[in-house]
């Protein structure tokens, strides 16, 4: 089953691309070649381009917050693990102080490594990273992978104190599903969403053997998956004749 999740708000999106990047760089750390290492800096210069979102560090500490406000409501209850809540809220605790502490925004310090600013600069140009335009770049792409694999490591460590948070606020959001089955008809399907509770996030398991790829859209109110097919010119169409059984969870 492929997953695709769909998020109903811009914060949750941010959120998304975040842990889509931080997945990705933690991939090409632990390679050795320096093809490899060329992408995990691009990589980390996404990172810290969608980090530099001047409200997102306030986001994630309201949204730990909230979230340490709701799972202290739950000490003394006796259907409640103590032991896990306790580790629970202080992990809460350490990603809250961690982010708090740290100043400026995401990967900050690595604006005064000279070279590597002048690789951020002529990334986006295609071919702009070639010998003779960033010719100590070539050197440290030669140098041997355990060296560049420590240099990674430390500037990845610039932006760390983003990535615990982010998948922790993930994973309590995904944990919140309310799941169910629903069968889309003549490639669509449509659903309202109760006003009593505010979703955040659409997540769709869809069985790959169907060939269809869904064209999800939606917001606090209603979602709407429209099933579309590829074509042997690559195009995407309607699949209107489509019927498929969708596994779907709303995070709140």
């Amino acid at each position: 089953m492929i997953l695709y999740e769909y998020p109903f708000n811009e914060r949750i999106r941010t959120y998304l691309r975040l842990e889509h990047l931080l997945l990705r760089l933690g991939e090409l750390l632990a390679r050795a070649h320096p093809l490899d290492h060329h992408f995990a800096i691009q990589t980390l210069f996404e990172i810290m381009e969608v980090g530099a979102r001047a409200d997102l560090k306030s986001e994630i500490l309201k949204d730990l917050d909230r979230h340490k406000q709701v799972f202290v409501g739950y000490r003394g209850n006796p259907a409640i693990s103590e032991v896990a809540l306790e580790q629970l809220i202080a992990r809460i605790d350490t990603c809250y102080a961690t982010l708090r502490d740290d100043e400026g925004k995401a990967g900050h310090a690595l604006a005064g490594i000279e070279w590597l600013s002048a690789v951020r600069n002529r990334i986006t140009i295609p071919g702009g990273t070639c010998a003779f335009d960033l010719p100590a770049y070539h050197d440290w792409q030669h140098r041997p992978a355990p060296q560049r694999q420590a240099d990674l490591a430390r500037w990845a460590g610039e932006i760390a104190c983003l990535a615990e948070p982010i998948h922790l606020l993930l994973q309590l959001l995904r944990e919140s599903a309310v799941a169910q089955k629903v069968f889309a008809t003549q490639g669509h399907y449509q659903q309202s969403l109760p006003q009593s509770r505010t979703f955040q996030l659409l997540r769709m398991w869809l069985d790959p053997a169907l060939g269809l790829i869904p064209e999800i859209s939606g917001n606090r109110l209603l979602f709407s998956v429209r099933l579309l097919r590829r074509t042997d010119e690559g195009r995407l169409e309607h699949a209107a004749d489509a019927e498929a059984e969708l596994e779907v969870h709303l995070c709140a």
